[in-house]
């Protein structure tokens, strides 16, 4: 359940600061006006944050669909041309329109496949009694854009002392450009420095600012410690207010063991 078998960069893309690490007391008194969406759900064992990696759903898949229609008669008479005309066309013009084709596809799909694929909600889950963490992680990979293997949901299991929350800032191409903000969690190797893995958290620093600080609020002093959230969790697998795309999409579903283990407390002698 784990990923051990990688060395990523000490900081993430934009790295700005870190958050408190999870032993550290947590300092905020937080405003039940100014709170965070609900978290899923929240115990005496667990508290599950919600989580959507994908902000805005819909746009690719939409795009390709709407290319596919003009574009792909298209390419194929372009194709079909260049076969039977290459000498008129040469073949510099016939690879370099080829290569265009496929280039454009190819930047396209694995995003399109990313808005059919991934799941109404990725949330984590915090085990106060195991002190462990449980995130419903969807992995994609853009040069395997047909793989199997490396597509899907592929949930992974870290020791909560190990995370290290990390606001990051970058400036992205959006029209006429615009500053992406969010929180990532890195994830040291036990007993080292090293970051074997880096997950995304929220797409707001200030929002991940509060969610982290209840989460350690959580994690050290139980639910008791918590402040009353005023809106209900919401559902987001039967939600209304879900757009098309988005209930379309695939429900969570955690594997029965890591399901079974997440929810539930060390058993007498178990080790964690």
């Amino acid at each position: 359940m784990t990923i051990t078998d990688v060395t990523l960069p000490r900081h993430g893309p934009g790295w700005k600061y870190d958050l408190p690490l999870p032993n550290e007391a947590p300092t905020q008194k937080a405003n039940p006006t100014k709170l965070p969406p609900t978290p899923n759900q929240i115990n005496e064992t667990y508290i599950e944050v919600p989580r959507t990696s994908l902000r805005l759903r819909g746009i690719f898949s939409i795009a390709l669909s709407i290319a596919l229609l003009p574009g792909l008669p298209l390419t194929l008479a372009f194709i079909y041309d260049a076969i039977f005309n290459i000498n008129d066309m040469g073949v510099d013009f016939l690879l370099a329109g080829l290569g265009l084709i496929t280039a454009i596809y190819w930047i396209t799909l694995p995003y399109a496949r990313i808005d059919i694929e991934l799941p109404r909600n990725e949330p984590i889950r915090f085990n106060r009694l195991r002190q462990k963490v449980y995130f419903y992680e969807y992995r994609f990979d853009r040069i395997h854009i047909f793989s199997r293997k490396r597509w899907g949901v592929r949930p992974v299991a870290y020791d909560w002392k190990d995370l290290i929350a990390e606001a990051c800032s970058v400036y992205a191409p959006m029209g006429n450009g615009g500053l992406v903000e969010n929180v990532l969690i890195a994830v040291r190797k036990p007993g080292t420095d090293e970051i074997i893995d880096r997950l995304f958290f929220t797409h707001d620093i200030e929002e991940g600012k509060q969610y982290w600080e209840l989460i350690r609020l959580f994690m050290q002093q139980g639910p008791d410690a918590l402040p009353t959230f005023v809106r209900p969790p919401r559902d987001w697998d039967n939600d209304f207010e879900l757009t098309p795309i988005r209930r379309l999409a695939p429900r969570v579903q955690w594997p029965e063991a890591i399901d079974r283990e997440s929810r539930t407390g060390p058993a007498a002698g178990e080790h964690t």
